[in-house]
């Protein structure tokens, strides 16, 4: 007869497949615990990386993704957990890895913050804002200079703010963001251990 413990583990084991897309914070810290074919793929900056990461993750910034996706889907042969600060890159992510034949990658629902808050064990550093908030505050401080410009100097500035609103209305239906792409470029976003494709790559595990 089945045990408890055993029909438990075929459920996760059974979960862990390609059709689904999306994981809960609570399922993945069960699949850490009880599975060594997982790989967590953190796609933030470094930055955000060491401020905050699942312990065990892989730090490869959706930059560098982006620009080796065939070379890393290559490497990534186990099942993939993609994870960042809200699951927005993370899904941009998964895109990409589809496009390149990868299919087993699954977006961690609320990036590292769901997961610190489920109990999940995660390593702290320095702490820095995470890009998703940079972005908030140069897009609204961006809003607020046309809008006070369109008034104090010309009404041809106040274009500012329908500019910045129509590049987050793009953003929102193309799932990217140029500026954030700027931001993770700034130095205070870069760090000493800022990975390089070939440090990325390697530090995955070896395939097969």
């Amino acid at each position: 007869m089945e045990s408890y413990s055993d029909e438990r583990k075929r459920s996760l084991l059974t979960s862990l497949t390609p059709a689904l897309t999306d994981v809960e914070a609570p399922t993945l810290r069960e699949w850490i615990d009880r599975h060594d074919n997982l790989i967590v793929l953190d796609v933030r900056s470094a930055a955000e990386f060491e401020g905050l990461h699942i312990k065990g993750s892989y730090n490869v910034p959706l930059p560098l993704l982006s620009e080796h996706t065939d070379e890393l889907a290559q490497r990534l042969d186990r099942h993939v957990v993609l994870v960042c600060q809200s699951g927005v890159r993370a899904g941009q992510a998964r895109h990409r890895l589809n496009t390149a034949g990868l299919e087993k990658a699954t977006v961690l629902t609320g990036g590292v913050p769901a997961f610190e808050a489920a109990g999940g064990d995660v390593v702290r550093g320095a702490q820095r804002w995470s890009l998703e908030r940079q972005v908030r505050l140069a897009a609204g401080s961006l809003v607020l200079a046309g809008m006070l410009g369109g008034k104090l100097v010309s009404p041809k500035v106040s274009m500012l703010a329908g500019a910045i609103g129509a590049g987050l209305s793009f953003s929102a239906v193309t799932n990217t963001c140029a500026m954030g792409n700027v931001l993770a470029r700034m130095p205070w976003n870069r760090t000493a251990s800022e990975p390089t494709a070939q440090s990325a790559i390697q530090q995955l595990p070896s395939a097969g």
